[in-house]
């Protein structure tokens, strides 16, 4: 499995290397060096880690089985680049130094520790093929050292990388970050059977039978991060390529809300054919939908909203959950008494509960107000109080 495995991990790390290395002449930073440093290291694990590599690697330095302990002391410098580079993401450079001191120390003693017993670990031949699985039995010391401090350290970068992913400024650093932090039951299974090599190594038993899911899973480990570190640079353009799709689903989403607020009501400015582009097409409905909710205001009832506001507390809705359940109430009543007859008032106050700071979030709450306005638990109760019927009979969604 090694010979065409560690081959494709290594040639996927070079490709990001290349990729980050060129934009090194535009940023300079912590990050981006660590980041580059990352991918240096994992190029350099897989490529080494390769049997043919592997055994010109440690005939070129003159210590049998060198590999070893240079690609597995580059795990322990790739988990310190990981280290580097999120604590630089998420803390002032004077804060993110202080913090990563001692981690630096610690990973440097990691590193002695493993020199000191491997060298107490010496064999006669090479083993490109299994050398954690042999020096299992021979030498469990070494191997507990690197596994130990990979599990730490492991879970270190998955702990901040799940923090910082709650507070990332855009989308895509989110998920990757998230996809990083999902890596580590991966990164456990790995350190597990090669726990477990150990363990079996003292009672003169092969982990053989487990082999294969310790390679995979350090393989499956090592493709998640390269996705989650590198989702940043390439996961806009699935977001340009997946836009038609997702401006398509939003206007056919909008389109009840829309039909039903503009019936009978004057909304302002040019009609647009089905020939104009989606994108244009969208936006006019969003336009139009806030014009026809400023005409209807004059049939809104104060009341009504601290009703709402009431119920929506009840119901634990908060943030535009919350606005969106007012909203929906209140266009609810109104288009139902203008429908009735009932006199406009001279209401001047704003028929909105919150004011989405640009257009990406206007169209996200007038989703959640198309849904709420179509099917709103909270919304039939409100009207029900009021004996109108102008709600259908539907599940809930908020």
């Amino acid at each position: 499995m090694n010979h065409f495995l560690y081959p494709i991990c290594a040639a996927i790390s070079l490709i990001v290397l290349l990729f980050k290395v060129r934009l090194l002449r535009a940023d300079r930073s912590v990050p981006q060096l660590a980041i580059v440093g990352l991918f240096a290291s994992l190029f350099l694990t897989y490529l080494v880690s390769s049997p043919l590599v592997w055994v010109a690697t440690s005939k070129a330095v003159g210590i049998v089985n060198f590999s070893g302990l240079f690609t597995q002391g580059l795990v322990i410098v790739t988990n310190g680049f990981q280290q580097l580079l999120l604590l630089h993401l998420t803390h002032e450079p004077e804060v993110a130094r202080r913090k990563l001191r001692p981690r630096l120390i610690a990973l440097a003693l990691v590193l002695l520790t493993m020199i000191v017993l491997f060298s107490a670990a010496t064999s006669e031949h090479e083993n490109p093929n299994d050398f954690a699985l042999s020096k299992a039995q021979f030498y469990p010391a070494y191997l507990v050292v690197y596994l130990l401090a990979h599990i730490a350290n492991e879970t270190d970068v998955s702990i901040m990388c799940w923090r910082h992913a709650k507070v990332a400024p855009s989308p895509w650093l989110r998920r990757g970050l998230f996809i990083n932090a999902w890596t580590l039951p991966l990164a456990l299974i790995y350190s597990g059977c090669r726990l477990a090599d150990v363990v079996a190594g003292q009672f003169g038993v092969s982990g053989t039978a487990w082999e294969p899911v310790a390679q995979l899973s350090v393989a499956a480990s090592a493709i998640g991060r390269t996705i989650g570190w590198t989702l940043p640079d390439w996961g806009p353009s699935l977001s340009k390529l997946w836009q038609p799709v997702t401006d398509r689903r939003a206007y056919q989403k909008l389109e009840p809300l829309h039909r039903a607020v503009t019936d009978g009501v004057a909304v302002h400015g040019v009609s647009l054919s089905s020939e104009t582009g989606l994108k244009a097409r969208l936006y006019r409905r969003l336009v139009d939908i806030r014009d026809a909710q400023w005409e209807l205001r004059r049939w809104m009832d104060t009341d009504l909203a601290v009703e709402a506001e009431q119920a929506c507390g009840a119901a634990g809705l908060t943030g535009t959950d919350r606005a969106a359940v007012i909203e929906a109430a209140q266009l609810r009543f109104a288009i139902e008494a203008k429908k009735r007859g009932l006199e406009p008032s001279d209401r001047d106050s704003t028929p909105l509960a919150t004011d989405p700071a640009d257009l990406a979030s206007e169209l996200d709450f007038q989703l959640k107000l198309a849904r709420a306005f179509d099917s709103s638990s909270v919304v039939r109760a409100i009207l029900a109080e009021r004996k109108f019927s102008a709600v259908p009979s539907k599940e809930p969604l908020l």
